[in-house]
């Protein structure tokens, strides 16, 4: 430890406009010296304080100190991965401890939401629902090139076109000529549509398009003062890495912050990950002796491979009748839960190397049908428990970080819905394929459901739980219809089919995202 080190904390400090106090500097040098590479350990634990909340350029030895415990806490983590099939190499996040994030447009940065969140909101949160979503989109826009404000007027700008520049609802008074604008289609009035941003609202003239959505609009204002139309879309998709390089090390996804070193030794221990496997079934229907028959089969067939899958993902229905308020067999669906957890048992291979997830479905038994659904009752667990004590029973929707991929899975047969909701029928220009255009939609909407709180309600105070920000590498909707699979924009998309009624599933290889399309 001699004058030049201090001498180089010191100006790279300097550099990134921190100061340090004589305690501080001594809990740097302590990490520092703990590594071979002093500078390369410098620079990381530098680009880690910097993404701290801090509210001083001076560092103090508690901020410092915090940092460096996080540091080598996660350098221990990433070793015992390394050593063993750590839970760090598959996290499981439920819906309700995924952490709610913010918008602040003065600021023009994100900052998590502190306190509890109440499932039953005030009127102000639900206020708070269509701003947060509006806003994620409009700081995103405003990002694209076409449609940020440009600093400077050259030949070269006039090249590419004139600007697609955003105005705000309340500005088009007094504007003749196109404009731009964004908002959320609204239903103000029976049989009138408006754009409604955070200003104004505006009367519309004429992927799917349905209420609550968030489109971006080229028109111009009738002296009437209805908007007329002239083309709309949804706004652009930003590329998963240009969000997360914005996002200042902020874990969205739910799955706990990582360092870029750390994030490195997981994406090397992903590529000799490359036999893990999870199959994934929808509408596994237990009231069903045909459906259990099945899923017998599908589980010898795969206690005989060579590699077991490392995850089961079975997704509701769990029965074939709605567990409504008339339903009267939950004591039969607990002793059906009881029967799946012998036959899973059954399976010594899969009992040792293969975990089991549930999901509810939109039918399955629970205190609502509001989103984000709660896990199954553990009323109708227990019996299954007491045979799988390793499974896991989650929310719908729900997440999962293999590595360094992040999936989401999500129940709900809103292919149906979309298409019954949808305002505007979807172009056939690029495909007629109703899948194809759902993904689109959920992608540009970096939202799940975007449906009206009327078809499909949502727990105002949860509603980030849906959100798609940034889009995460896979999407699975477990939806009634066809089995589907599709890429968009770097993201894989598919929907396992119905088990019970076509007989169909989807093994899927998180390392290299291959979907394999499967029946019995």
């Amino acid at each position: 430890m001699g004058a030049a080190t201090l001498k180089t904390i010191q100006r790279k400090c300097k550099l990134k406009g921190l100061i340090l106090t004589l305690d501080a500097m001594n809990e740097v040098l302590t990490f520092v010296n703990r590594h071979d590479d002093e500078d390369e350990a410098l620079d990381f634990l530098l680009d880690e304080v910097v993404k701290e909340s801090l509210k001083s350029s001076v560092l103090n030895k508690e901020t410092v100190h915090r940092v460096v415990n996080l540091l080598l806490e996660a350098e221990v983590a990433v070793d015992s991965v390394v050593s063993s099939r750590n839970p760090l190499a598959l996290r499981i996040i439920d819906a309700f401890n995924i952490p709610k994030f913010c918008y602040d447009p003065i600021k023009k940065l994100f900052y998590q939401h502190k306190g509890d969140l109440s499932i039953h909101g005030d009127p102000s949160a639900k206020a708070s629902l269509y701003r947060d979503r509006f806003q994620l989109l409009y700081q995103r826009l405003c990002r694209d090139r076409h449609f940020s404000k440009r600093a400077f007027q050259t030949n070269l700008c006039d090249s590419e076109g004139p600007s697609s520049e955003i105005t705000p609802i309340q500005s088009l008074i007094g504007c003749t000529g196109r404009r731009w604008i964004m908002g959320v289609i609204s239903q103000l009035e029976d049989g009138h549509f408006f754009l409604e941003d955070l200003t104004a609202a505006v009367e519309i003239t004429s992927g799917f398009f349905v209420e609550n959505t968030i489109i971006v609009a080229e028109g111009e204002l009738l002296p009437s003062g209805i908007f007329q139309v002239r083309a709309c879309g949804f706004p652009p998709l930003e590329d998963r890495n240009t969000s997360l390089s914005l996002l200042a090390g902020l874990d969205f996804f739910g799955a706990g912050s990582i360092s870029q070193e750390e994030n490195f030794k997981l994406a090397e221990l992903e590529k000799n990950a490359f036999n893990d496997m999870f199959v994934i079934l929808s509408d596994v229907w237990l009231d069903s002796q045909e459906t259990l028959e099945k899923l017998a089969a599908v589980f010898d067939g795969y206690e005989n491979v060579e590699v077991v899958p490392s995850l089961f993902v079975l997704m509701g229905n769990f029965c074939s009748r709605p567990c409504n308020l008339a339903f009267r067999s939950f004591s039969s669906l607990r002793l059906q839960f009881g029967k799946l957890g012998e036959m899973i048992k059954a399976h010594p291979r899969l009992m040792e190397g293969s975990r089991f997830l549930f999901i509810p479905g939109p039918s399955d038994a629970g205190p609502s049908t509001a989103l984000p659904r709660c896990a199954l009752p553990k009323y109708l667990t227990e019996e299954l428990l007491k045979h799988v004590p390793d499974a896991v029973f989650l929310s719908n929707p729900c997440r999962i970080k293999f590595y360094t991929q992040e999936i989401v899975f999500f129940r709900h047969d809103l292919l149906y819905r979309m298409r019954r909701s949808c305002l505007i029928p979807p172009t056939k220009d690029e495909t007629d394929d109703p899948f194809e255009h759902l993904v689109a939609t959920i992608a540009h909407q970096s939202h799940l459901c975007p449906l009206p709180l009327t078809v499909q309600p949502i727990i105002w105070n949860y509603d980030h739980c849906l959100q798609l920000y940034p889009t995460p590498h896979t999407i699975v909707l477990g939806d009634r219809s066809d089995q589907k699979m599709f890429k968009y924009m770097g993201t894989t998309c598919f929907n396992p089919g119905s088990f019970s009624n076509d007989s169909t599933f989807v093994a899927y290889r998180p390392c290299t995202q291959e979907v394999e399309l499967s029946s019995l």
